[in-house]
């Protein structure tokens, strides 16, 4: 089969169960300048090798590659799982499943092609640029749905999906599902009063109130960054993320600490750790990562509880660093209307899902139409009442 390459060659398509068993130049040369850190073969390999995405914990790996014959040559590919749980995955489906099970249906094991643990958007096909794109995510489309009627599967599910992704996974019968996430952009600032002049005067004060209230803490923020993060750093890292979990009666260790040590020896130049510091003690933490113009916040955690410590580790210290650095857009990650309140926008997320029997599809795609109406209501109010100032209309059309 040829799928629009300058030589028409016949792919062949399989199902690999180690990251370890591509070759990490393959994969990663697979990818665009703009795919997320999250999508690097030393990123999920090290969610497997850490037994942080394994079988035993729900996330068997299940990558999907095509590759041409008899060269071998990998030039398609996309991170899958075969599912035991839907836990970790911030595209909420547990009510699927439990209507699944009172209708005699198996949900699981199920599909899911992502990254785990984390909900960072953009494009989940990976494809040479020597084949056509949309081709190839179409063959990839039709290959998942295939795998998973064969092997008696309930489902497939594309989460946090790029859009034209979405296009081509809707044609080919998956069901589309919105959802919404804050995302901070950088208007071009060049300090942190340009940003805060972008606010409405309301919460113009009260950002500049809850950064005040550190100073006389004796707490100071520092922002380390690739190799700015000392090896002895990551196990207090490791608590960090800890910490939270510990706090909440759902929190949920997803995270092993070999996960951390994996990072410290092959990852280091994606991340950037912003600390918060009292007497020269580490009291509070963020683990984020940066790529190509885009900062990802992940997992905060704290060893001491002070007013508006969070915000200002979690948001204010990483707007601040972006505006320094010039990066365009920050996702902070899933929920939250305070970060609303500090003026991230709701912004549209795609994902997409393939439904075996026609009666549960059926019953999904009424509920999806649904809710649908109601993220999209719920989108067009939170920009209505933006904490930003209005784009006068001029700026608008020069955008």
């Amino acid at each position: 089969m040829a799928v629009a390459n300058e030589t028409p060659e016949r792919l062949e398509l399989a199902v690999v169960e180690r990251m370890r068993d591509i070759a990490r130049e393959e994969w990663n040369a697979l990818l665009a300048p703009d795919d997320s850190p999250f999508l690097e073969w030393e990123w999920l390999c090290a969610m497997e090798e850490s037994k942080s995405a394994v079988r035993k914990t729900g996330w068997a790996p299940y990558h999907f590659i095509v590759r041409t014959a008899p060269a071998r040559r990998i030039v398609a590919a996309c991170p899958m799982y075969l599912k035991s749980h839907s836990m970790g995955e911030f595209i909420f489906d547990h009510g699927w499943a439990d209507a699944a099970e009172r209708a005699g249906i198996h949900y699981f094991p199920k599909l899911l092609v992502g990254v785990p643990f984390t909900p960072h958007t953009g494009r989940r096909f990976l494809v040479s640029p020597d084949f056509d794109r949309h081709a190839m995510v179409k063959l990839l489309s039709r290959a998942l749905t295939e795998l998973c009627t064969d092997n008696g599967l309930s489902s497939v599910h594309v989460n946090f999906c790029a859009p034209d992704e979405g296009e081509v996974l809707k044609e080919n019968g998956y069901l589309p599902r919105l959802g919404y996430q804050y995302h901070w952009h950088n208007g071009g600032f060049h300090t942190f009063d340009d940003y805060l002049g972008q606010l409405k005067s309301k919460r113009r004060y009260a950002v500049r109130h809850e950064r005040a209230a550190l100073l006389g803490q004796e707490v100071s923020i520092r922002v380390h960054a690739g190799d700015e993060i000392s090896d002895a750093m990551f196990g207090p890292m490791f608590k960090i993320y800890l910490s939270t979990i510990e706090k909440l009666y759902w929190g949920r260790q997803y995270l092993t600490r070999d996960f951390f040590d994996l990072l410290r020896t092959s990852f280091k130049r994606h991340l950037r750790f912003i600390g918060a510091y009292r007497r020269g003690e580490l009291i509070a933490g963020t683990i984020n990562l940066e790529k190509a113009g885009v900062f990802y916040g992940r997992y905060w955690g704290c060893f001491a509880d002070l007013p508006f410590l969070h915000f200002n580790v979690c948001y204010y210290a990483a707007i601040d660093h972006c505006i320094q650095r010039g990066v365009r857009r920050f996702e902070p990650g899933a929920g939250g209307e305070y970060k609303w309140l500090r003026g991230f926008d709701p912004a549209l997320t795609h994902s997409m899902h393939f439904i075996a029997h026609s009666g549960l599809r059926k019953a999904i795609a009424n509920f999806l139409l649904r809710e649908r109406r109601e993220v999209e209501a719920w989108i067009a109010e939170g920009r209505e009442r933006s904490q930003l100032k209005p784009v006068p209309p001029s700026d608008q059309e020069s955008e």
